[in-house]
């Protein structure tokens, strides 16, 4: 399984239950409405108010796990990674890759609040329960190719 295999796993799936750790190291999960870039880096948008922002915001390690929701479809990745809200020509750059998935994103953006969050993967896992004996593929930040 390449980079471009696990972009195109996430890439199937439009939301991936996202996980953070508040200041007073209390885990938290939301559903959160994802895209990806060829570089594995994941972007969603979210209001300033909300918990996963102020977490992220204290301790930047985030995670998801995309997929294995599905009857009949036992695959899943687990992603592990550094968030930060990107600004500027990268901010643009995201937003036209979140806008590819959700075309209803730029109505947003009259939100109060409205912010767009990067993660990049320092650790996937990729479990795929279909074989027999299963898949299970891991990679660290060095087998991961790439920057951040």
């Amino acid at each position: 399984m390449t980079t471009s295999d696990l972009v195109r796993f996430i890439r199937g799936h439009r939301y991936a239950v996202q996980a953070s750790v508040s200041g007073t190291a209390s885990s938290q999960a939301a559903v959160v409405g994802i895209a990806v870039s060829d570089d594995l880096e994941i972007v969603f948008d979210t209001l300033d108010s909300t918990r996963k922002l102020a977490n992220l915001r204290h301790n930047p390690s985030i995670s998801f796990v995309i997929g294995g929701c599905v009857p009949g479809d036992e695959r899943s990745l687990q992603y592990e990674g550094v968030a930060d809200e990107p600004a500027g020509a990268e901010l643009e750059r995201l937003k036209r890759i979140y806008y590819e998935q959700f075309p209803d994103g730029p109505s947003r953006l009259s939100w109060a609040g409205l912010v767009y969050v990067r993660a990049r993967p320092r650790w996937i896992r990729f479990s795929n329960f279909h074989k027999d004996p299963p898949e299970i593929l891991e990679f660290d930040h060095a087998a991961l190719s790439i920057g951040g």
